[in-house]
């Protein structure tokens, strides 16, 4: 067997335990029955501070606050923090939208700091300070909730040891290809991960939204932090360590906006791999010293660490583009080892965001539309995801960078990074694999062909999503 061989298998081999874990995740969520419903909360309805995190959000801000104010639950006993770090029109909106709010009872706060001290984390750090309420809800600029949320959220709080509850996330549209992909990502996160965690009694982690904190929780974990990008990884962690118990909630969702564009979710997602490597680093050693079943130190290790699967894809790809142009590729391996090396890509990972589209009632063209779909982004991302998992493995902290969003009705394009690097590289890196799959069928390997097709597919198809431009939005004034 040549080099190249035998670096290809070691790939293969490396990338195997993630699609291993895929597999297992989806066995404890049919193998372990669902928790019973949680007792309901008896005595005076608890004070509830809902806390609205915003910063640089004029497309959607309006929309937030007034789904915030709206919801059902006395007045006297609810709180809205309108916590907002902007310095562009999102201010004037925001202290208007409030303004109106409490004119009609309902007390609303617009809440500004002199500096935007800790990102997210120090907006939720400030605003836990001021809070009354003794449970905190947590909503993103870009979630509507319907108005029964906080009701739903409640009672499996009756339980003392409940530290948070984390709802589902819906989509408020689903429409292209891209959107659709982020939401068969998103729903098989919630629908197979938290619930297999949830049913399993495994640690799993508070997204950032749409979840609702026991303030003494909070505080008895150490508060937010900004030394990671995923304050709420870093967060969950810690409050899970020190005996708080999380409840995942499937049956309650909580629709947000998707991005819109390659770029926007290249930004979430480098946000969210980063972070969450970051957080890997950080809390891993108290995981592993932790006085915790070991079967709850593995899956704590394989959720923390499941962004290098990136690196090792993108490896992979780079191999079957260079294995075909410079012929270096094995051709003394039996046809058997590359179908088995298509299966171990896709497989496990066509059960997993199948079964997760079924549980949300997909089926037929639709539910095999959506798993290439998703398949086809999670592929394509591996080169600006790749570059995240290094700045995660150095340790650098780097600015929180916010997703951008349209909203109902845009009124402002906010300028995002250009990621020029990533398009330039995918682009090669599209046109290289094309390649090589014509040239790996004339060399006498053809059962390579169908790989790195998956992978030439992927990478032209992202490549061609960053190239389209995006509908210019109107800014006030013009």
């Amino acid at each position: 067997m040549t080099v190249s061989g035998g670096a290809y298998l070691a790939l293969l081999l490396l990338l195997m335990p993630f699609g291993v874990h895929r597999l297992r995740l989806l066995w404890l969520r049919w193998r372990r029955p669902a928790r019973p419903a949680e007792g309901a909360w008896s005595g005076p309805l608890p004070v509830v501070t809902v806390q609205l995190p915003v910063y640089n959000e004029a497309n959607v801000v309006e929309r937030l606050i007034d789904a915030a104010c709206s919801l059902d639950y006395p007045l006297d006993r609810l709180e809205i923090q309108v916590l907002d770090d902007s310095d562009d029109d999102t201010v004037r909106l925001a202290a208007a939208r409030v303004a109106d709010w409490r004119a009609r009872g309902v007390d609303a706060r617009h809440l500004r700091r002199r500096t935007r001290t800790g990102f997210k984390a120090g907006a939720l750090a400030e605003g836990a300070e001021h809070a009354r309420g003794e449970l905190l809800l947590v909503l993103d600029a870009d979630f509507v909730p319907a108005r029964d949320l906080v009701r739903r959220l409640i009672p499996p709080f009756a339980g003392p040891e409940v530290g948070a509850v984390q709802a589902s996330w819906g989509h408020l549209d689903e429409t292209g290809w891209l959107r659709r992909a982020q939401a068969t990502l998103l729903d098989a996160h919630f629908a197979i991960e938290h619930e297999a965690r949830c049913r399993a009694g495994l640690f799993f982690n508070f997204n950032g939204s749409a979840g609702m904190w026991r303030r003494e929780c909070v505080r008895s974990a150490g508060g937010w932090s900004a030394e990671t990008l995923t304050e709420d990884v870093d967060l969950s962690y810690r409050a899970q360590l020190a005996g708080w118990r999380f409840v995942y909630l499937d049956d309650v969702r909580v629709p947000a906006e998707l991005p819109s564009t390659l770029r926007a979710v290249e930004i979430q997602q480098e946000r969210w791999t980063q972070g969450g490597i970051q957080s890997a680093r950080k809390l891993l050693p108290a995981v592993f010293r932790a006085p915790i079943p070991a079967v709850v130190k593995a899956e704590a290790c394989a959720h923390l660490l499941g962004h290098v699967v990136h690196p090792l894809t993108l490896l992979l790809g780079v191999s079957l583009a260079a294995a075909g142009w410079l012929g270096l590729f094995p051709t003394g391996l039996p046809g058997w080892v590359h179908g088995a090396a298509l299966g171990l890509a896709t497989v496990p990972f066509i059960a997993f965001y199948g079964t997760a589209g079924i549980l949300r009632g997909r089926s037929g063209p639709d539910l095999a539309r959506r798993v290439a779909e998703a398949l086809v982004l999670g592929l394509g991302l591996g080169v600006p995801l790749t570059a995240a998992v290094a700045r995660g493995l150095t340790g650098r902290l780097t600015a929180f960078a916010r997703t951008p969003k349209d909203g109902d009705r845009s009124r402002v394009r906010y300028p995002v990074p250009s990621g020029r690097l990533s398009v330039v590289s995918r682009g090669i890196l599209a046109l290289a694999l094309m390649g090589s799959v014509a040239l790996l069928a004339l060399r006498g390997v053809p059962g390579a062909a169908p790989f790195t097709a998956l992978f030439a597919i992927a990478y032209l198809a992202a490549t061609l999503e960053s190239l389209r431009v995006a509908p210019a939005h109107p800014v006030p004034g013009e």
